[in-house]
C-alpha cells in the first residue's frame, strides 16, 4: 500500500516535471529547431512509433501473469515465464532490426514529394538511431515490467525523475551549441539505454530476480499469446490515432502540417498522463482482487471511487484549456501553431471520458477479457485512418483531429459504457450520476470565465498568468465544497494535516 501511495505521489512529481519541461523547455527548442526541423524529428519518431506493437502486449502480460503467480506463490513458474519471455524478447529486437532496415532503404519512396534532399539524409539517420534504441529496448524492458509486477514503484519513478531532469539539461545545452533534431535523437538513445541497465541491476540486487531457461511451456505460451494479442490489437489502435495522422500529414501536405499537429499531439499526451497516473498503478491489485474473489460490486465501487479522483483532475485541466487554451498557444508554440489550438481541445473532449474510466482497461486485463474492446477498437480506428486520409487533403491537421475525435467519442463514449454495464457488472448509470453532480460547478465557472475574457486581449504572459490565478482562485474552493464527497475532502487533508503537524514540530 505505501508503495502504491508512493507511485501514485512520485506519478504527478513526474507529470509535473514533464508539465514543466513541455511548458518551458518545448518553446525553446521550437524556436531552436525550426517548424520545419522539429517537424521532422516528430515524423521520425511518429513512423518508429508503429514498431513499438511488436510488443505484442507481452510488457502488459509480464505484469498480469508475475501478479498472479505471486498471489498463488507459484516462484518456480515465475522465473521460467521470464526466461520464455526473454528469448522471445531477443527474437522480436531482431525483427525491429530487420524491418528498421527496410524502412531505413525506403525512406525516399515514401516522403520523396514533401521532403528536401537534405532532409531525406538527416531522417535515414535518424531512423538507424531509433531503431537501434528499439531494438535493445525490447529484450530489457522486461526488467522495468518485473518491477510493476512486484509493486515496487519508487525506484522507476524516481530514476524517471533523474532521467527528466538530465535529458532536459543536456538537450539545452546541446541546442545552445547549434546542434539540431540528430542530438535530440542520440540523447534519448543514451539516457534509454542507461535507463534499462539500471532496472536489470535494480532486479538481481533488490528483488533477486532469476530467469530459468528450461521447461518451455507451450500451452501457457498459447494462454498469454491468447490474453496478448487483444493488448497487441489495442496498441495497434492506438499507433493509429496518435502517430497515423502526423505520417499522413507528411506523406500528403509536408513538414510544418506535422509540427503544428505534434505540437498538439504532445499536449495530449501530458494531458494524459494526468489521468493514466492513477491507473497504472492499479493492475497488480486489480488482478489480485480477480484471482482471489472476482467480486463484481466491490470492482465496481473501485471503478466509481477512482473515476470521480480523476474528474477531479481532468476536470480542472480540460477546464482551463477551454477557457485559455487558445491565448496559451499563441504565447508558448508562437506564430504558424494557431491550429494547434482547435486540434488539442478535440483531442482533449473526446479523450475525457476515456480518461476519467481508464481503470475500466485494468479491470478487463485482470479478467483477461480484453478481446470486445480491442475489436470494437481496431474497427473503429481503422475507420478513423480512412477518414484521416480524406480530410488530411483539404483540412490538414485539423481534419485528423475530427476524425480522430469522432472514434474515440464512438468507441469509449458510447459502446463501451454499455459493454461496462451490460457484462462487466459495473455501474455505469450510478457512475454518471456521479459525474454530472460534478460537473456542475466546472460547467458554471468556465462559462462565466469564458465571458470575461472575451473582453480583454491577453497579450502577455504576465496577463495569462493573472487571470489564470484568479480561475485556480475560484475554482478550487468551490469545487471542494460543492463537488467534492467525504472521501475525496479527506484524501486531501490527510497530507496536508501531516504535511502542517510536521512544519510546527520542526
Amino acid at each position: 500500500m505505501n508503495q502504491l501511495k508512493a507511485g501514485a505521489v512520485l506519478n504527478y512529481v513526474i507529470i509535473l516535471l514533464n508539465t514543466l519541461v513541455g511548458l518551458l523547455y518545448t518553446p525553446y527548442m521550437l524556436r531552436m529547431l525550426g517548424q520545419s526541423e522539429y517537424g521532422l524529428y516528430s515524423l521520425v519518431a511518429s513512423v518508429i512509433s508503429y514498431l513499438t506493437i511488436l510488443d505484442l502486449g507481452f510488457g502488459n502480460a509480464i505484469v498480469r501473469y508475475t501478479a498472479k503467480f505471486r498471489t498463488e506463490g507459484k516462484q518456480t513458474e515465475q522465473y521460467e515465464m521470464f526466461g520464455m519471455f526473454f528469448l522471445l524478447y531477443i527474437a522480436i529486437g531482431l525483427l525491429v532490426l530487420l524491418l528498421g532496415s527496410l524502412l531505413y532503404f525506403n525512406v525516399n519512396v515514401i516522403f520523396d514529394e514533401t521532403m528536401t534532399v537534405a532532409e531525406l539524409g538527416k531522417a535515414r539517420v535518424m531512423l538507424l538511431l531509433l531503431v537501434f534504441n528499439l531494438a535493445f529496448t525490447f529484450p530489457m524492458s522486461i526488467w522495468g515490467s518485473i518491477i510493476t509486477a512486484y509493486e515496487r514503484f519508487v525506484f522507476p519513478r524516481i530514476l524517471n525523475i533523474i532521467r527528466i531532469v538530465l535529458n532536459t539539461v543536456v538537450m539545452i545545452c546541446l541546442l545552445y551549441m547549434g546542434y539540431k533534431a540528430l542530438a535530440l535523437v542520440v540523447v534519448q538513445t543514451v539516457f534509454n539505454v542507461l535507463t534499462l541497465i539500471l532496472n536489470y541491476i535494480y532486479c538481481k540486487k533488490e528483488l533477486s530476480i532469476k530467469m530459468y531457461f528450461r521447461n518451455f511451456r507451450w500451452e501457457f505460451l498459447k494462454e498469454v499469446a491468447i490474453y496478448s494479442f487483444w493488448i497487441f490489437l489495442n496498441a495497434i489502435m492506438d499507433r493509429i490515432y496518435w502517430s497515423t495522422g502526423q505520417f499522413v500529414l507528411g506523406a500528403t501536405v509536408g513538414t510544418a502540417a506535422v509540427a503544428v499537429f505534434a505540437v498538439a499531439i504532445q499536449l495530449e499526451h501530458m494531458y494524459m498522463m494526468f489521468s493514466t497516473s492513477i491507473s497504472s498503478v492499479f493492475l497488480p491489485k486489480v488482478t489480485g482482487m480477480v484471482t482471489t474473489s472476482n467480486d463484481r460490486k466491490t470492482i465496481s465501487d473501485l471503478f466509481i471511487r477512482t473515476g470521480r479522483i480523476q474528474f477531479i483532475v481532468m476536470a480542472l485541466i480540460l477546464s482551463g484549456f477551454i477557457v485559455f487554451g487558445k491565448q496559451f498557444i499563441l504565447l508558448w508554440a508562437g506564430p504558424g501553431y494557431e491550429d494547434a489550438y482547435i486540434i488539442t481541445l478535440l483531442f482533449f473532449v473526446a479523450l475525457f471520458i476515456p480518461l476519467i474510466q481508464n481503470l475500466g482497461i485494468t479491470i478487463l486485463q485482470a479478467r483477461n477479457q480484453m478481446k470486445f474492446r480491442s475489436l470494437l477498437y481496431i474497427g473503429i480506428a481503422m475507420l478513423a485512418l480512412i477518414f484521416q486520409a480524406v480530410l488530411a487533403k483539404k483540412y490538414e491537421g485539423i481534419g485528423c483531429a475530427f476524425a480522430v475525435a469522432g472514434a474515440l467519442l464512438l468507441g469509449q463514449g458510447l459502446i463501451m459504457n454499455i459493454y461496462y454495464q451490460k457484462r462487466q457488472g459495473i455501474d455505469i448509470v450510478a457512475f454518471w450520476k456521479e459525474i454530472i453532480k460534478m460537473s456542475i460547478v466546472p460547467i458554471i465557472i468556465s462559462v462565466v470565465f469564458r465571458l470575461v475574457i472575451s473582453e480583454y486581449n491577453i497579450d502577455s504572459w504576465s496577463e495569462w498568468l493573472i487571470f489564470v490565478s484568479l480561475f485556480v482562485a475560484m475554482y478550487l474552493p468551490i469545487f471542494y465544497l460543492f463537488s467534492m464527497n467525504k472521501y475525496e475532502k479527506d484524501l486531501l487533508k490527510l497530507p496536508l494535516n501531516r504535511l502542517f503537524s510536521n512544519s510546527i514540530k520542526l
